[in-house]
């Protein structure tokens, strides 16, 4: 794929043909080049070691490992064949690691491991109030959500949060009766009145970049109203026209609630520390009331079509990780954190929207 220049380093990249098309080859092939790779777009379905030699391994498996998780027979397969070769080649750089991704298939499990973070509280940060229906017994969902502080109005999200299109299926829930239509496993999680804007926050290594969306409007718990079912491609993308994101007249007078990029920058930290994931990408929603920043969702590998630079970025982050694992180095050093060209920032954190760099584009994987 690089027009028969030599490259004595490789990188070897799988996605779903449907991710594939939405790329930008030519700028991802040129980006690998100028670091010295070559770009190996591998197939599933031959073994690795058919397909040459890999440095590093780029991959967005979030599917195949979710539906193996989930029993089917075919993506076992090709998941154990990966796992079976990495371990025969620890020397493969991996982006990101199979058991780090594994961790954000499941919602229940990293939504604890955000409310179980003890700096968030101190920060004004938090993830709402959130439970597990394992059963449809509407009487065993109320006790669960009594017990685990969740109230109404409720998001009901599928527990799995990979693998088809019903995992960015949601369902908005106003009162008891309203979880007729809950189908376990899902979890429900207290809904934020957030002035239907989302933050969505998408990171490589250490650079990240923020744009706003519309969401959800205001809702209130009720009596009266039927459970609202929606996706979030369609209420919360960029050029959404969704009723559902006009705010009320009573809502539309109320303060703009701007986001506090220091408490970004926490969770991104927390993330790489518990998760540890280097691609990776968050939802953040501010309550209206109190101006807490709440993280309602996190992603592996998500779109990055509005990241800027996003293939150099990319590769930049590459070489870093594969530096510190032959330097065997601490991400900190002295209190201070190594930017990837080596000089050292005191916030070891960069925005690269600040840099208003659009020029090239291309990557679009959902």
């Amino acid at each position: 794929m690089s027009d028969n220049i030599y490259y004595e380093k490789s990188i070897g990249l799988w996605m779903s043909d449907k991710k594939s098309q939405k790329l930008n080859w030519k700028e991802l092939i040129k980006a690998c080049n100028s670091h010295g790779y070559n770009l190996v777009k591998l197939d599933l379905e031959q073994a690795f070691e058919d397909q040459g030699k890999i440095d590093v391994f780029l991959h967005k498996l979030t599917d195949v490992i979710a539906a193996a998780d989930q029993g089917d027979a075919k993506a076992a397969k090709i998941i154990r064949r990966v796992e079976q070769y990495l371990s025969n080649h620890p020397n493969i750089t991996v982006i990101d690691p199979l058991d780090n991704v594994r961790i954000l298939l499941n919602r229940y499990y990293y939504y604890s491991i955000l409310q179980d973070e003890s700096s968030f509280k101190s920060h004004g940060i938090f993830t709402p109030a959130f439970a597990e229906f394992p059963t449809s017994n509407i009487k065993d969902n109320i006790e669960i959500m009594r017990e685990r502080g969740v109230r109404f109005p409720v998001i009901c999200k599928p527990t799995i949060a990979h693998g088809s299109k019903s995992a960015h299926e949601m369902i908005l829930i106003f009162n008891e009766r309203g979880l007729s239509v809950a189908k376990p496993p899902c979890v429900v999680q207290s809904f934020v009145n957030h002035n239907a804007i989302l933050h969505k926050v998408f990171v490589v290594g250490n650079r990240y970049h923020i744009c706003e969306r519309p969401s959800l409007k205001n809702f209130y718990a009720s009596e009266d109203l039927d459970p609202i079912f929606y996706s979030t491609g369609e209420v919360c993308k960029a050029d959404s026209q969704s009723t559902l994101s006009i705010l009320d007249p009573n809502d539309e007078t109320g303060i703009k609630m701007h986001l506090n990029e220091e408490k970004v920058k926490d969770v991104i930290r927390v993330i790489r520390k518990k998760i540890g994931l280097i691609l990776a990408g968050f939802d953040v929603v501010i309550d209206n009331t109190t101006g807490n920043h709440a993280v309602i969702d996190i992603n592996v590998f998500p779109s990055y079509d509005n990241f800027p630079n996003f293939f150099e970025h990319l590769l930049d982050c590459i070489e870093d990780t594969i530096r510190k694992s032959n330097s065997d180095c601490s991400l900190e050093e002295n209190g201070r954190i190594e930017d990837y060209g080596g000089n050292h920032r005191p916030n070891g954190l960069i925005n690269i929207g600040d840099s208003h760099n659009y020029e090239v584009m291309g990557m679009n994987i959902i």
